[in-house]
């Protein structure tokens, strides 16, 4: 039997910070980015609820119940970013994610719904819509996608503390003047993001896998799209643990596990490590 996998523990060369949902330096568009004042705030407007999106669903060792209904809600804390490493990946919605639109990731936020998110630091204030799930560290209030956070000033370190405000259907926005529609990114079929979705609609999801051992348990959910979501945003995070994440079937659920590891010793190890350098509470299983 081959010997468990081990964590990387250089002494002289410090860990790579870890900033979940995104806040890489090398995740942003290059060297030419995009004119962000010519991107329009969402705007918001009565859409029905996401058939799936918004069922309890268990993540990280912690356990979210969702909005169903539209009601206000202010929250404050760590707001972080997603940029390229998800451009192209399904959300929880099912939409494919573009980091130059104005989106963003919430855990309990009504899918899809609108919220102001503001930087108190700065003052500056941009809407968005809620249509992915996440961040599940402790202290993490939102994902902006790439361009909501570089419109408020906080791209370049990763994240910030921000206030969450809910939009309502009808509310009033005083709001600085939307840009022109024309400065919307286009979804013609010549639109090269428009012809990425519909590449990614059409791909199957991975195969489900049924390996045994010892596992982790990062998340269980109802709706496999949503364990794929957690799949792919966990899959860039871990680094050399990635092609360790398998989506396994059990009833009604669709589990998101880590392993296998060869025995419960080396599971609750790796496990030690996670929620050490992230913050997860990974429960052990076997199967």
């Amino acid at each position: 039997m081959p010997p468990a996998p081990t964590f990387k523990t250089e002494a002289k060369k410090p860990a790579a910070p870890v900033k979940f949902g995104g806040g890489y330096k090398d995740d942003g568009p290059g060297d030419n980015p995009p004119d962000i004042e010519a991107i329009p705030d969402a705007v918001p407007k009565p859409e029905p609820l996401h058939r799936f999106a918004n069922n309890p669903y268990s993540a990280l060792g912690r356990d979210y119940v969702p909005r169903r209904e539209h009601k206000p809600y202010a929250g404050r804390g760590i707001g972080s970013w997603y940029g390229r490493r998800y451009h192209g990946q399904k959300t929880s919605s099912g939409e494919i994610y573009d980091m130059y639109g104005m989106t963003a990731a919430h855990p309990i936020l009504p899918i899809p719904s609108y919220a102001r998110v503001t930087n108190p630091a700065n003052g500056r204030s941009v809407v968005v819509r809620i249509n992915d799930r996440g961040p599940f560290l402790a202290g993490r209030e939102i994902d902006l996608s790439w361009t909501a956070a570089a419109k408020l000033g906080y791209v370049g370190q990763g994240s910030a503390l921000v206030e969450v405000e809910s939009v309502l259907p009808g509310q009033e926005l005083a709001a600085a003047p939307v840009p022109a529609p024309a400065a919307q990114r286009s979804e013609e079929e010549d639109d090269p993001i428009a012809k990425l979705a519909a590449a990614e609609a059409e791909s199957p999801l991975p195969q489900l896998r049924d390996e045994r051992g010892h596992f982790l348990q990062l998340g269980a959910f109802g709706n496999r799209d949503n364990a794929e979501a957690l799949r792919a945003r966990l899959g860039r995070e871990l680094g050399d643990l990635a092609g360790k994440i398998v989506v396994q079937s059990a009833g009604k659920l669709f589990r998101v596990q880590l392993g296998p590891w060869p025995d419960a010793t080396a599971a609750r190890l790796a496990g030690g490590r996670l929620r050490e350098s992230l913050g997860m509470n990974p429960l052990v299983v076997q199967r």
